[in-house]
């Protein structure tokens, strides 16, 4: 765990991993949908700028919605819902957010909308691939306790710390899993700082019995499914892309949501949904949305393969703005 890379000297300003993570992500996505627009006779400056405004619109969609479902973190400190740098995305707000900002911004600039939202399709599975790295290196987004060989253990004060030592009524567990003394705390509740600890309490919270237990490294199974369904949807976009727009869109939602749904039984972070809007009572919000993305589309897969295959769209303005 490493959600600081580095110190710039004299300016004392930390490099996040996670932003640091996500800006790689993008720039490497930018490349690679840049390179797919040219091979379909578009301007590839177009998707950048488009993949920029879908950036930042995820950013404050994908924050909204933590904060939403965790507003509870926020009680009383107000301002740190604009502290992003210390982590509290949540991806699915983003993909919505982001989604809907696009369609109005490809109709607003009469580009090819399903040729733009197949590229940024396969674009997105790179990026998100990158920013799970970015979830592993912060802390967040981990898996559940596990004695397994492949398991990961966090160290004092990450975020699996904080959920096994706290129980979690967001996810039914009425007892903590680390039955941690009253004094690793200071007077007002909060965990005190590693340096702060004596040599005894450090001892026993690395190698003893209050240490983090161990837990399934959901980060790198969500990267490695991300990096494989772009690889899945890039191939099926050189074989269909342009006689098929929007079929790579589909294809993504319907690879992405049920694997995504697999992944969330997996982790141990997110909070159980019981609201109106959710098909599956008890599961988490990703898993409701999951399973919305497989019906949106199954829809829209249906729809594209429907209509007359063409050779390519042509944006009515290709003219750089």
């Amino acid at each position: 765990m490493h959600p600081e890379l580095f110190e710039i000297p004299f300016l004392h300003i930390s490099v996040k991993s996670y932003g640091t993570m996500m800006v790689v992500g993008f720039l490497i996505a930018a490349f690679l949908m840049r390179r797919m627009m040219k091979r379909v006779g578009q301007n590839p400056e177009f998707v950048v700028n488009v993949a920029m405004y879908a950036l930042i619109s995820g950013i404050v969609g994908a924050r909204v919605f933590y904060v939403i479902h965790h507003y509870d973190q926020f009680a009383g400190r107000a301002m740190e819902v604009f502290a992003v740098w210390q982590g509290g995305l949540e991806f699915l707000g983003g993909v919505l957010t982001a989604i809907a900002f696009l369609l109005f911004y490809l109709w607003k600039q009469k580009l090819p909308m399903r040729m733009y939202l197949d590229v940024l399709a396969v674009g997105l599975m790179v990026g998100l691939g990158f920013g799970r790295v970015g979830c592993l290196l912060n802390g967040c987004c981990f898996g559940k306790c596990s004695d397994t060989p492949v398991a990961i253990q966090f160290p004092y004060g990450s975020p699996a710390f904080h959920s096994q030592t706290r129980p979690d009524n967001a996810r039914n567990r009425s007892e903590a899993k680390i039955d941690l003394p009253a004094d690793y705390y200071d007077a007002e509740g909060y965990l005190k700082p590693k340096e702060t600890l004596t040599e005894a309490q450090l001892a026993a919270v690395t190698d003893g019995p209050y240490h983090t237990l161990p837990v399934l490294p959901t980060q790198i199974y969500s990267t490695l499914n991300a990096f494989l369904l772009a690889g899945v949807l890039y191939g099926l976009w050189r074989k269909i892309g342009r006689s098929r727009p929007g079929v790579t869109l589909s294809v993504m939602f319907l690879l992405y949501g049920p694997t995504r749904f697999y992944l969330e039984t997996l982790r141990d972070d997110n909070p159980f949904e019981q609201a109106w809007w959710a098909i599956y009572k008890g599961g988490t919000v990703s898993q409701n949305i999951g399973i919305y993305l497989v019906i949106t589309g199954a829809i829209l897969l249906s729809f594209f393969l429907t209509r007359k295959p063409i050779e390519q769209e042509t944006p009515k303005n290709n003219k750089k703005k």
